[in-house]
């Protein structure tokens, strides 16, 4: 981690039956002079979190259709990992055919003005 090579692009966070709060598909890279007792680079890691904080995001999801997602991963100055994570919904199908849309349309336009720069 401390050479850049975490990614936390896909990643989410989910409970298991213990109610733990693990991340999912997070990429933290092999040590590359590390031996053959290096870590999984996709392992699901646990988050460390109080009880409390635990049962809030937990009925958090269960009620509201919620996921937890991972917003930024850092070292502090003591040298620990450091993950932040917040509460998001997912897009509506509606929602997700305007982006598209969106996209396409900026796509065109670029070629467009691409085509006239000639």
């Amino acid at each position: 981690m401390r050479n850049s090579k975490a990614s936390i692009a896909e990643s989410f966070c989910e409970f298991n039956d213990r109610s733990e709060l693990f991340t999912v598909n997070m990429q933290i890279d092999e040590y590359a002079f590390g031996t053959r007792f290096n870590h999984r680079p996709k392992a699901q890691r646990k988050l460390l979190l109080n009880k409390k904080e635990l049962k809030k995001l937990h009925k958090e999801i269960k009620n509201g259709g919620l996921t937890i997602i991972p917003i930024r991963l850092y070292i502090n100055e003591k040298g620990l990992a450091k993950l932040h994570i917040a509460l998001a919904k997912g897009k509506k199908l509606y929602d997700k055919r305007e982006t598209l849309k969106d996209r396409d349309n900026k796509r065109d336009l670029d070629r467009i003005k691409k085509s006239f720069k000639r």
